[in-house]
């Protein structure tokens, strides 16, 4: 029996995605997304869903329009009364319209990714660039088949993390282009992490499957080593076969990207406030700085004020992505702007000002904001929340191993695995074989990560970008010392649990008057032992009459820090209304371990 994709039953049925996807819940028919098959018996069950809900909508409409048509007068002046209130609310969010979604293409060098970029917009930049290879940070918009693309393509998935580092999310699907006669290589395993970073929808490209030796299958598979299954396989994760060189699959991968911006539901309002990311920013010979910026919300006009960070300028003219002057772009377009005095850096955020004085009055603001908190960060300590993330929820700890063997790498990964608890997750985010590279660090700085090497050290300029970013890189020898450290770094992530120790407990048995240390307690430990800065209670019959510290301990004349059972001791517990036949009982706060 065949089987059909969804997206393609809701296509030919005129429905949308995401209702399409209500009706299987209600079959409890499962799925993994959009692109998954159903069979047939269940397409039938949906086409007469949809045709009963046809036939109650079309029923329901005449007696309205009867009742409609029976009301007075009266009524039809009072009912729009009460609807405009209700109506705008409503309509908010799905009156702001769709825009085109932005698109970034990484993977390992010479895999082919600006080959399919040039093949999606017919053109031919990497015959322009050195070598073949992407110099540069460029944002293109495509018009394809399926509607407006905008494409960003990266020099390496570290301008695309750099710009994540600043707060500003640009792009909304990832696509990460494999060679299927090269499978996965270092870089595609980062380019793969720095995505899930992210946090953004990601698809697999596998390109140059026109060659002889293009082996897709292996692609796949090597793919569920990192835990990303094939939807073949069973899993979520969207492959596309493709060819940049001859097309092949390309409309496919355009389809799979129009379906998942469309769940996404990518909206922005062009008449909105302007809010935009710098991609790139250069200095040209004659023209000047140019900014490359890509437009999230409202309309950026010729003549409007930007501020980015601490400084300003007015745009004196704007190109699109073709190199044509426009006056104007919406949201989802990436312009390139003339008008800043000073190179901005990627991935700061650009907001617009009425006027030059409003454009310095936001600069100035930032300025003391800075200094504001800089000043603060010098003075403040951090609380526990701050430090261990709020309680009570699953923490996680982000590493990126790299060891001298993929032998080492599996063994580690093993152990960690078995770590992980139900209060707290361990996510290598990325292992490989070698010395850390400043790729691993800038990765580190943006997650929040630990550096953990194995028989490999850093090179010097790594530990220094480490250093300047704040990422720890620690190397070991033996695998028990750097299991060890993982151990230290969970625990810093979970809430430790204390409990009171029951110590031992003594007997005052006479009292020495001290011009310096105030009174002491001569006693006899009758039980367990007792430790200088232990907790202290002293009870007097059946009431506690003080609570405190063992400040002092001594025998004879020595100071110690503990003394056992059956010996005479001298005890300053820092009070002076101790009196003879009192009991010091003492006690220390332990940390319990949890399993």
């Amino acid at each position: 029996m065949s089987k059909v994709r969804i997206y393609t039953l809701a296509k030919d049925l005129g429905v949308e995605n995401a209702k399409m996807l209500e009706l299987l819940d209600g079959l409890g028919v499962s799925y993994k997304s959009v692109s998954s098959t159903i069979e047939e018996e269940t397409v039938e069950l949906i086409k007469e869903m949809l045709a009963e809900e046809a036939a109650q909508e079309g029923g329901a409409a005449a007696p309205q329009t009867a009742a409609t048509q029976a009301a007075t007068p009266d009524t039809e002046q009072a009912a729009p009364t009460g609807t405009p209130a209700a109506a705008p609310a409503q309509a908010d969010v799905s009156e702001v319209p769709h825009r085109a979604p932005v698109v970034t293409i990484m993977g390992h060098v010479d895999h082919g990714k600006t080959s399919l970029l040039d093949y999606i917009r017919k053109t031919k930049v990497a015959a322009k660039e050195a070598g073949g290879i992407t110099q540069h940070v460029g944002a293109f918009e495509a018009q394809t088949s399926k509607g407006k693309i905008v494409f960003i393509d990266t020099p390496g998935h570290e301008a695309f993390t750099t710009i994540r580092a600043r707060g500003a999310n640009v792009a909304d699907i990832a696509i990460i282009v494999i060679a299927a006669d090269d499978s996965l290589m270092p870089q595609t395993r980062e380019a793969i992490a720095h995505a899930q970073a992210a946090n953004v929808p990601m698809l697999i490209a596998i390109n140059k499957v026109d060659l002889p030796q293009a082996d897709p299958d292996r692609v796949k598979t090597d793919l569920t080593q990192l835990n990303l299954v094939p939807e073949e396989y069973g899993g979520d994760l969207v492959v596309v076969p493709v060819s940049a060189k001859t097309g092949e699959g390309v409309e496919d991968l355009l389809e799979y990207i129009s379906l998942t911006a469309e769940l996404e539901d990518l909206r922005a309002d062009p008449k909105g406030t302007f809010g935009g990311v710098i991609i790139e920013g250069k200095v040209d010979k004659q023209a000047g700085v140019l900014a490359t910026v890509m437009v999230q919300e409202g309309t950026l006009h010729v003549s409007d004020f930007l501020v980015v960070g601490e400084s300003y300028g007015k745009i004196k003219a704007m190109t699109d992505s073709n190199g044509n002057r426009i006056k104007e772009a919406g949201p989802s377009t990436p312009v390139q702007v003339l008008g800043f005095s000073e190179v901005p850096s990627s991935g700061e955020k650009v907001q617009s000002a009425r006027n030059e004085h409003a454009a310095r009055e936001i600069v100035a603001q930032r300025a003391d904001e800075r200094r504001d908190a800089e000043n603060a960060r010098v003075q403040r300590r951090l609380t526990l929340e701050e430090m261990m993330g709020p309680l009570g929820s699953v923490r996680t700890v982000n590493l990126i191993l790299r060891a001298d063997t993929q032998g080492s790498v599996e063994a580690i990964q093993g152990i960690l695995a078995r770590k992980e608890s139900d209060d707290v997750k361990i996510n290598v985010m990325l292992a490989g074989i070698g010395a850390p590279t400043e790729g691993d660090v800038l990765l580190a700085s943006t997650a929040e990560a630990t550096i953990l090497c194995f028989s490999v050290t850093a090179s010097g300029g790594v530990k220094k970008v480490a250093e300047g970013k704040g990422v720890d890189i620690k190397s070991f020898r033996i695998i028990y010392e750097l299991i060890d450290e993982v151990d230290r770094l969970i625990k810093g992530n979970v809430e430790p649990v204390f409990e009171e120790k029951y110590l031992g407990r003594a007997e005052v048995r006479m009292l020495i008057k001290h011009p310096k240390s105030g009174t002491i307690a001569g006693s006899y430990v009758t039980d367990g032992s007792l430790k200088r800065n232990a907790k202290a209670k002293v009870t007097r019959g059946k009431q506690v009459v003080y609570e405190g510290t063992i400040v002092g301990l001594k025998r004879f004349k020595d100071d110690v820090r503990e003394v056992q059972t059956g010996y005479e001791c001298g005890i300053n517990v820092d009070w002076n209304d101790v009196m003879e036949g009192d009991i010091i009982e003492a006690s220390e706060m332990v940390e319990v371990e949890q399993n």
